[in-house]
């Protein structure tokens, strides 16, 4: 797949097959889209392309938007790539972009640029400075430069609506079967490992403390998960606590991951941690002590639970 940070860079001299969207999660709704997609440019020999922005345009259009993705913008190229995609685009959305007319759009952006055959979009897809033009005016603008239109039906848009709003709400109750099975695959964080307190090593659980950069990152309800990584080529599990370590009176949020039978230095390197089950809340204990004791019992839960799969 070949990724471009702007529309301008994209350059073709073959006819391309494009379809619009965030695609934030590239859930299972998303993925119908997708194959849709690369049905069109597999049966055309035409070259297909997703057209994304970041940052999202609510972060640029609304002040002060608290909106949480499910993906950072790498993890979304990431599981597009996996699709067999042939183009990603992710342009830079700004206020200038956003005031762009409806025809502008389509005539130099879909039109010049991106030298589009066909455009698979959703029924109620609204383009244009003020998001004026609607599924209609793309009709007609396909009619003057001669490209086509396929619509997205109303079941397959609101399927990718109500899976995207599952998956969120579902991560934020602690559900994470739920969400994976609204995704295909398993939610995921990634980061930096940065030295942490250490407090972990001191009762036999040492932790990688994981720093996520991205503050738009849709972080889970705190508590304690069942995790997996790739950690040098091996899958590794492990127990992963969200939350602020109340039990030596912590305040700020942290990620830290126990691998079970992992001993290596992850210093600096940067993870993926795949979430698998929720098991309990952050509790605050009384002392390191009665802590420990629980760990003890999250770790055989987890031992128990992967040994089902």
């Amino acid at each position: 797949m070949n990724i471009f940070h702007s529309i301008e860079t994209f350059r073709t001299q073959q006819k391309t097959i494009v379809t619009i969207g965030t695609f934030d999660g590239v859930h299972i709704g998303h993925q119908k889209i997708i194959e849709k997609l690369l049905d069109n440019a597999k049966n055309t020999n035409y070259k297909s392309v997703i057209l994304t922005f970041f940052p999202h345009p609510r972060m640029v259009l609304q002040e002060h938007s608290e909106i949480k993705l499910l993906n950072t913008i790498h993890e979304r190229a990431e599981l597009l790539e996996q699709t067999g995609l042939d183009n990603l685009i992710i342009h830079p959305f700004d206020k200038k972009f956003s005031r762009l007319t409806a025809e502008e759009f389509v005539k130099n952006i879909l039109v010049d640029q991106l030298k589009i055959n066909k455009i698979v979009i959703g029924y109620d897809h609204r383009f244009g400075r003020n998001r004026t033009a609607n599924i209609e005016d793309l009709i007609l603008f396909g009619e003057k430069y001669d490209f086509e239109v396929e619509q997205i039906s109303a079941q397959e848009i609101e399927e990718v609506s109500i899976s995207s709003t599952k998956i969120r709400n579902a991560l934020q109750e602690g559900d994470v079967v739920l969400a994976n099975a609204y995704l295909g695959y398993p939610y995921f964080l990634s980061g930096i490992v940065k030295e942490g307190k250490q407090l972990g090593r001191t009762i036999g659980f040492p932790t990688a403390n994981l720093i996520i950069e991205e503050n738009y990152k849709l972080i889970p309800k705190n508590g304690v998960y069942i995790v997996k990584s790739m950690l040098h080529d091996n899958t590794v599990y492990g127990i992963m606590n969200i939350g602020t370590n109340p039990t030596v009176n912590g305040e700020k949020q942290s990620i830290e991951v126990y691998y079970l039978d992992f001993d290596l230095n992850l210093y600096n390197q940067k993870i993926k941690i795949s979430i698998l089950k929720y098991i309990r809340a952050e509790e605050k204990f009384e002392s390191l002590a009665l802590l420990q004791q629980q760990l003890e019992k999250d770790k055989a839960t987890a031992i128990a639970f992967i040994n089902t799969l």
